[in-house]
């Protein structure tokens, strides 16, 4: 049988023969009996449908007649049955039209959420064509269910609505949603579908005019507001928009960099569910995000992407709203938060789709949950998502987005700068603005925009105040994102206070800080969750134990830094601390740590000395006093000149009571300064090198007055190096400088090699070569690395000039594997360069320009322009060797523009008017070639030693006006050095020429002569 109650009751067989149960009370009695079909509903249950609340006396008797004779009307056809409580009618629920109605709305509104809006409408029809007249008319008026059933009715009515407005059929739906909307005024949803209705009918203007009817109506009748959902509608058509899946937004710009992390998403992303950006905010994470999804959107994998943007959001519980707008499912206005969830899982539970969900940070718990429901429940779903700190939840992959590295930073900002300024071609202070804006794409984007109107020195210049300038961005862009400011200020308010203490305070340190630095400093005890809650937030970066934050935050977190004299006094006392702890590591075999140490708080250092050096000059003095060997072991010492003598000057002429040595230290560091690199090796320099420093006689003079006061032993034995290097040899003060050095074995190695440097200089070299063994012995047993290496390289020297090349080459590799250990540039220059010389003399000229070129390379990005200019000579050495004199030319004359006006330049301004000659000599221009050697002997005159004295009479002999001339040139060359140039292929082949062109008798002679002209000229000086 059938049954009918959606309207009168409608009792049929299934050939359809219609069924009469009687009158109204047995009627009635079986539409109670048939909203349970199947079920045993109550004999009090059944009594109150019949009666009411207070049934009468009697009616449980009369119950029982009605049920007989309801039996005896529907018999054979269907029964009725006692039960221990109540009564049962045998039929399904499915011959019932209520439950076939609740049935078929309710897979009606599942494909709805599903976005299937055909299938939701047939289903959504099949359920309403069921309905005959109003609910359950044969029971009493005043019966709930009734009520129930005529809400779920239009429930279903309007979502039936829904599913056609998404079919497009919009138009033909404005004369039944205004009916509905007669019987039900106060329905916002009605309201929201009319206003569709009409603006899918091409009548926009009436479709805005609803929105102002219903929120007359709602304030006169509820004295409320349209809810949001029903203001966003509106705020849609406003713009002309239908509600659709959110696609990917569309970029205007080209995407520049980032191929590392484009391809670790796409890797990750197809094997796990969860995949999350971090980085701090400008750093470019919604970017990257669109242009993986974009990929994987034309890969066309299941049913492509969804774009949903969290950020203008206020509230988590909207997130499931957003991500159904996102999926194009209109959500019921007013729909219980549950329901709405319902509904998103609905829509996701058979989709295979990426979601992403962008800037989750705010609202990062809720964007949490949202995520684990999503995933736990909808396989195919996979989630990008981008966030200042992690979702935290199981199974999420992060990916940090950090800022862009130098040359994609320099590309991207060459690139906005191109759109503003047309043919803009780069410039040198291009890198700096970059490295400034911390390689953060939106400060960098902001900034080439500024290339509208100021120059790119303007722009740098501008920097410090870069929150001002960069103030004007992309008027279509969340205002969140129109400005630095803006993007900062967002992530700040998302720190709690304690969060926002400690980052003011960190903003002290330079370069970063360690745990143990933020405790001392800072004044906080155990800060590590606040630290970790900073890092988690992407507003500190953290790496093997070092804390550091981005420039661009630090300058926005520090103009509100709390007592920062006292902050400032805090950092600077602690690094001096940590200074006058490694000093006197650096000279032993523990330096490696502890230059690793210094050179991680480099700029921690650099700011305390600045610091000092205004608001603590004593204690500024002994910073710069135990940082100097540092400065010298990296190559540092010319960054220091302005610190120096601002120090200098602040302290006056002479020390304070018990800081001599730092004073003297101090005025040396001014002295380097002058243009003057300390230099080892083939330099013609060393330890012992001299000559005073920019002309600087009087401060000179002032620090050797000084160094003839010291107590004895130095306290920093350093000292001692640093004053020859900057003031020169100063033969009487060995005595006092074996004192000052005392029982120190470093020292007296130091010493050493001082003596060594200076009797290769003044040609001895069996005497320079014993000094040196000495000073590797003493290095040795302190473990120092520096002290070897500057002894290995004239070791190594004094081999090749024996003709023992092959120890040349141990004895240099060994310096070179401790010099590389030190990451000293200055040196390992020094030594590549030896060694290339050693290789181009065996006959290995491609080996020898390879050392050259890693000598220039490592010389020049170390600043050291005489080092530039001896590895530029190597390499027209090399060329002039092969045969190519046109390029050794391009390499000398290079070579002569880097040269600096000191005294460490002069020996390697010889050597190249030498090579320049002789490339003369070998073009065939002789007279051109004697005019270079001529100014090379008269330059060697002003040098340090008689080494470069003995290049120029071997390269003056290449060219003598006869045989015999030649012959006493060479005497006179071995007489200066102290020994014969046996591997020098150049000197070699002169004296094979001389030799063929004199008898054995007359070439000694002249040699010999040689050897007594340079005897008596050393005697005279």
């Amino acid at each position: 049988m059938r049954f009918g109650i959606l309207g009168p009751l409608d009792i049929r067989t299934d050939d359809g023969t219609p069924v009469d149960p009687g009158g109204p009370r047995p009627r009635a009695l079986l539409t109670l009996l048939l909203l349970d079909a199947g079920r045993a509903v109550s004999a009090q249950r059944l009594a109150e449908g019949l009666y009411g609340a207070e049934p009468p006396a009697g009616a449980a008797n009369a119950l029982q007649s009605q049920i007989s004779r309801l039996r005896r009307r529907l018999a054979p056809h269907a029964g009725i049955e006692a039960t221990a409580t109540g009564y049962r009618v045998a039929v399904t629920p499915d011959t019932v039209d209520v439950h076939q109605f609740e049935t078929r709305s309710a897979a009606g509104r599942a494909a709805l959420a599903a976005g299937d809006h055909r299938n939701a409408a047939a289903r959504l029809r099949e359920a309403l064509a069921l309905w005959r007249g109003p609910a359950l008319p044969d029971l009493p008026d005043a019966y709930a269910e009734a009520a129930r059933l005529e809400e779920l009715r239009l429930a279903a009515v309007q979502d039936r609505i829904e599913a056609d407005l998404a079919l497009g059929e919009g138009a033909g739906l404005v004369a039944e949603v205004r009916a509905l909307l007669a019987a039900h005024p106060l329905s916002e949803r009605l309201y929201g579908q009319l206003m569709r209705a009409l603006h899918a009918g091409g009548r926009p203007a009436e479709a805005l005019r609803v929105f102002e009817e219903a929120r007359r109506a709602l304030a006169d009748q509820l004295g409320a507001d349209p809810s949001p959902e029903l203001s966003a509608l509106h705020l849609e058509l406003l713009r002309g928009a239908e509600p659709e899946r959110t696609g990917l937004p569309g970029q205007l710009t080209r995407f520049i960099g980032r191929e590392p992390e484009l391809a670790r998403i796409a890797d990750l992303l197809a094997g796990s569910r969860l995949v999350t950006l971090t980085g701090p905010g400008g750093a470019g994470k919604t970017r990257l995000a669109v242009e993986a999804a974009n990929k994987i959107e034309a890969a066309r994998t299941g049913d492509g992407v969804c774009f949903v943007e969290l950020a203008p959001l206020g509230d988590g519980s909207q997130i499931p709203y957003a991500v159904l707008t996102g999926l194009g499912v209109r959500e019921g206005l007013r729909s219980p938060a549950a329901d709405t969830t319902d509904r998103l899982l609905a829509a996701l539970e058979e989709r295979e789709l990426l979601l992403v969900l962008d800037n989750c940070e705010h609202l990062v718990e809720a964007a949490a949950g949202t995520a684990a429901l999503l995933l736990a429940s909808c396989p195919g779903v996979r989630i990008l998502a981008t966030s200042r700190e992690s979702l935290n939840i199981t199974g999420e992959v992060l990916v940090p987005v950090p800022p862009l590295p130098p040359e994609p930073a320099e590309r991207l900002f060459l690139d906005r700068a191109r759109a503003v300024r047309p043919g803009f071609g780069g410039h040198a202070r291009v890198p700096h603005i970059c490295a400034a804006l911390d390689g953060l794409p939106l400060a960098i984007e902001l900034a080439a925009a500024r290339l509208r109107t100021l120059t790119p020195d303007e722009l740098a210049d501008r920097l410090d105040d870069r929150f001002r300038l960069l103030s004007r961005g992309d008027r279509s862009k969340a205002p969140r994102h129109r400005t630095l400011r803006a993007v900062v200020e967002w992530s700040w308010d998302l720190l709690d206070e304690e969060e926002r203490e400690l980052a003011r305070r960190l903003t002290v340190f330079s370069g970063g800080a360690t745990l143990a630095a933020v405790e001392a400093v800072c004044g906080l005890p155990y800060p590590e969750d606040l630290l970790a809650s900073l890092v988690e937030k992407s507003f500190l970066e953290v790496s093997e134990g070092r804390y550091r934050m981005l420039e661009t935050i630090r300058a926005f977190a520090a103009e509100d830094l709390p007592d920062p004299g006292g902050l400032r006094d805090a950092h600077a006392g602690y690094f001096l601390g940590l200074a006058e702890e490694a000093e006197p590591k650096l000279r032993g075999g523990g330096q490696l740590p502890w230059l690793e140490r210094l050179s991680a708080e480099h700029g921690n250092l650099d700011a305390a000395l600045r610091h000092l050096v205004r608001h603590g000059p004593e204690d500024a003095l002994r910073l710069m006093a135990v940082l100097s060997c540092f400065w010298r072991l990296r190559g540092l010492h010319g960054e220091q000149v302005t610190s120096a003598r601002e120090l200098l000057a602040a302290v006056g002429d002479a020390p304070p009571p018990g800081l001599t040595e730092e004073y003297v230290l101090c005025a040396i560091n001014v002295l380097l300064g002058d243009g003057v690199h300390a230099a080892g090796g083939a330099a013609g320099g060393g330890p012992a090198g001299g000559g005073p420093a920019g002309g600087d006689e009087e401060l000179v003079a002032r620090v050797d007055a000084l160094m003839a006061g010291c107590e004895v032993p130095l306290r920093l034995p350093y000292i001692l190096m640093l004053w020859s290097v900057a003031a020169g040899p100063r033969p009487a003060t060995d005595e006092r400088a074996l004192a000052l050095a005392g029982d120190d074995p470093w020292a007296r190695a130091l010493l050493d090699v001082g003596l060594g440097f200076r009797d290769m200089l003044a040609g001895r070299p069996r005497e320079a070569e014993e000094c040196f063994g000495r000073g590797l012995e003493g290095f040795r047993a302190t473990g120092d690395r520096w002290g070897m290496a500057n002894c290995l390289d004239p070791l190594g020297m004094s081999a090749h000039a024996r003709g023992d090349s092959r120890r040349a080459l141990e004895l240099l590799d060994e310096g070179l594997a401790y010099m590389r250990e030190l990451a000293a540039p200055e040196e390992t220059a020094d030594l590549l360069r030896t060694r290339g010389t050693v290789l181009l003399h065996q006959g290995d000229a491609a080996g020898a320009e390879a050392h050259f070129e890693q000598a220039l390379t490592l010389a020049r990005g170390a600043g050291l322009p005489d080092k530039v200019a001896g590895a530029r000579r190597g390499l027209g050495d090399a060329a002039r060797l092969s045969g190519d004199t046109a390029r050794a030319r391009v390499h000398y004359e290079n070579a002569l523009r880097e040269c600096a006006a000191n005294w460490f330049s002069v020996g390697e301004t010889v050597r190249i008017l030498i090579g320049l000659g002789r490339t003369s000599a070998a073009e065939g221009d002789t007279e051109e070639a004697r005019d270079w050697f001529r100014q090379a002997a008269e330059l060697a005159v002003e040098g340090p030693g008689t080494l470069e004295l003995a290049d120029a009479a071997e390269a003056s002999a290449s060219v003598a006006d006869s045989a015999v001339r030649a012959a006493v040139l060479l005497g006179a060359a071995t007489a200066l050095r102290g020994a014969r140039a046996e591997a020098d292929p150049d000197v070699v082949r002169v004296e094979r020429d001389v030799r063929a062109k004199l008898s054995a008798e007359a070439y000694d002679q002249a040699f010999a002569q040689g050897l007594r002209q340079r005897s008596a000229a050393v005697s005279e000086r």
